[in-house]
């Protein structure tokens, strides 16, 4: 499989957020993450067969603050990626992990704060 780059926006309010997507540039939503308490934690928009990640802002800092935009990047081994991130003295802000939803990732920053996330996780219709 080839590489799929997936753009991921945060938002203080994710549904105001996903409302003006919807509403202003025609995105549908196509799944919506949420909460145990139902507010949207993070979506899956799609316009035109491309795929747009919407995540809700952390209220807690952290140091995987991704800040109001990041990259997710569909791999087939992420593990090779992360391996060649360390040697090459990536700052890695998320270890390997293998996520409750299927995908093994990792997060790196670059030296300008951008925050790139590695993963088998892909976007759109199954």
């Amino acid at each position: 499989m080839t590489a799929l780059i997936q753009p991921v926006l945060h938002y203080d309010d994710l549904a105001k957020g996903v409302a003006f997507l919807v509403e202003t540039f025609g995105f549908a939503e196509h799944v919506i993450h949420r909460t145990p308490q139902g507010d949207p934690a993070y979506a899956e928009l799609v316009l035109d067969g491309c795929y747009l990640g919407v995540g809700a802002t952390s209220p807690q800092p952290s140091p995987f603050d991704l800040g109001p935009t990041a990259l997710y990047v569909a791999i087939d081994d992420p593990d090779s990626m992360h391996a060649r991130a360390v040697t090459a003295g990536a700052e890695i802000v998320m270890g390997l992990t293998d996520q409750d939803y299927g995908s093994r990732e990792f997060a790196t920053r670059d030296h300008e704060g951008n925050v790139w996330c590695f993963g088998t996780y892909r976007a759109g219709p199954k």
